[in-house]
């Protein structure tokens, strides 16, 4: 069991939107061998659509906007890759994800550096724990100085890099990269619309073949920043890279495959494998009894089934189809039969997975969060929860569809997308709440093509939401001293909640309401 846990390798690529990151993992898996042709977000009619980006809306925007599960072997690893949405609105995806990963790859756009949502999303990386490396991206164009893009990353990240290679030039006369490990120029060729393998010749920096592709200026340029680089004295130590104080930074083009190999290679001989995880005072090691926890929940992958997948973390042990486990929250038992190893869209019967693996589990009535065990007192909390931001009415405008107007909101609820709330003033209408207004136009979406039901979204005054102390009593409730624009509501489990049309509102009440404890999040007694 430990020999198949050790190979594993699962992680997460981070980025800020339109820094290349679906593209990047669409070329690792035409290296790992997944697909033949590697597909473009924004592909033109003769070429595939990307593997990851799956939904419709998807394709026709031309951006991720849901995390996606794809598994392939490379060189006797087994690699659990989530692609991930970059864009801000859908951020608690991203990190509902980051609880499932040992590792994530940073990509950065080499023209721009780093950007708001790529600090976002490396503070939520380093909070965890989880190792960073770091991919420059499209260095055959204008990109800033190499040493900029170093120094801007131990300055606004607060992390030291470690170049594991080096670019020749950049934009028209970017030349290769020279791999410091292997002392060797790896020569750049641009790849027919990027969806086959790129060509590399590899030579030494001196070797004349080098010397006449480089004009004067990148060699010399080149040649100085190298020697500076070792002249800094700073050694690579693995073991740092582990404890997240070091970033591996690598510099490539996603677009044309180049550079993708070497960081491929580097990051899977660099990553570690799955850990033991903590639950209270006791550490569960990975070979232990099996456990695992729901990350992710999507419906209608399939729509000719109209199923509901269930996405697990395998965390210890050894799944087997058909076992019996616990769903520790309910103490219910059940039988994992319906099991499946994802690939984007598509998906097949997996028998067994160990320790680091995701599995897709297709009709169970799960919750995100849940944990389930072979051992009922492994109980995971890793699921994090987000304040809402944007507030929005949803509105069924057809009667004759209610039904499947109901049915799709369950599942889109169920799902995590957005959090719904019943407000107190006689209207029946749901209250959507989300971190980015972007999240309602996906409910509406995925509404109308999955379920064939229309929606009106009816814009709301509200910007803060805040839930109420489980202490206060429903008597102290009904005589608030509430501010102009107020409003008392309900959450899903019918907890209290107020909401608040700008930050004085908030102040106002908790001036005059100094005895009602308020809570961004629902407390953790609940």
């Amino acid at each position: 069991m430990i020999d198949e846990i050790s190979r594993r390798r699962t992680f997460a690529i981070i980025s800020h939107p339109d820094a290349g990151k679906t593209t990047l993992t669409e070329k690792f898996l035409l290296y790992g061998g997944a697909v033949q042709l590697a597909g473009a977000v924004k592909a033109r009619k003769n070429q595939r659509e990307t593997a990851s980006d799956w939904m419709e809306m998807e394709r026709k925007r031309g951006i991720s906007v849901s995390s996606t599960v794809l598994q392939f072997e490379y060189e006797n690893k087994l690699v659990n890759l989530l692609d991930t949405p970059g864009h801000r609105d859908f951020s608690e995806d991203t990190y509902r994800v980051l609880t499932a990963v040992d590792s994530a790859l940073m990509v950065i756009d080499a023209a721009k550096g780093i950007e708001t949502q790529t600090r976002k999303l490396f503070e939520v990386c380093r909070r965890r724990g989880v190792p960073i490396f770091t991919f420059m991206n499209k260095c055959d164009r204008p990109m800033r100085n190499p040493l900029e893009l170093l120094d801007e990353l131990e300055s606004v990240l607060g992390i030291h890099a470690y170049p594991m290679n080096w670019p020749l030039g950049d934009g028209p006369s970017f030349r290769g990269v020279f791999d410091r490990k292997g002392n060797s120029v790896h020569m750049f060729e641009r790849t027919v619309g990027g969806m086959f393998r790129a060509p590399v010749a590899v030579h030494g920096l001196s070797d004349a073949a080098v010397r006449s592709a480089l004009d004067d200026d990148t060699y010399h340029r080149a040649s100085e920043e190298l020697a500076m680089l070792d002249g800094a004295g700073a050694s690579f130590d693995p073991s740092r890279v582990l404890a997240g104080e070091v970033t591996p930074v690598f510099f490539g083009s996603a677009t044309n495959n180049f550079g993708v190999q070497l960081m491929l290679d580097g990051f899977l001989g660099l990553s570690p494998p799955p850990a033991p995880r903590s639950v209270g005072e006791r550490v569960i090691p990975v070979d232990g009894p099996f456990s695992s926890f729901v990350f992710k929940i999507q419906g209608n992958m399939d729509p000719r089934h109209r199923d509901r997948i269930s996405f697990i973390r395998v965390c210890s042990g050894k799944f087997e189809r058909d076992m019996l486990v616990t769903q520790t929250r309910t103490g219910k038992k059940f039988k994992l039969s319906n099991s499946h190893k994802l690939f984007g869209q598509d998906r097949e019967i997996v028998n067994e997975a160990y320790a680091g693996d995701i599995v897709g589990l297709v009709g169970y009535e799960l919750e995100m969060g849940d944990t389930l065990s072979t051992d009922e007192s492994i109980v995971y909390h890793e699921i994090p929860s987000f304040p809402p931001e944007c507030f929005s009415f949803i509105h069924n405008p057809t009667p004759s569809k209610y039904k499947p107007f109901r049915r799709g909101l369950d599942q889109l609820l169920s799902e995590g997308l957005v959090q719904s709330f019943q407000v107190k003033n006689g209207l029946n209408a749901p209250l959507l709440a989300a971190v980015g207004p972007l999240q309602f136009e996906v409910v509406q979406f995925r509404l109308q093509s999955e379920y064939g039901a229309d929606a009106r979204l009816e814009p709301t005054p509200w910007q803060l939401l805040r839930w109420v102390d489980p202490k206060v009593s429903a008597a102290t409730l009904s005589d608030l001293r509430l501010p102009p624009g107020t409003q008392q509501a309900e959450d899903a489990r019918e907890r209290p909640v107020l909401l608040f049309d700008a930050e004085w509102a908030l102040k106002y009440f908790r001036e005059n309401n100094p005895d009602v404890p308020l809570h961004a999040m629902p407390p953790a007694s609940e």
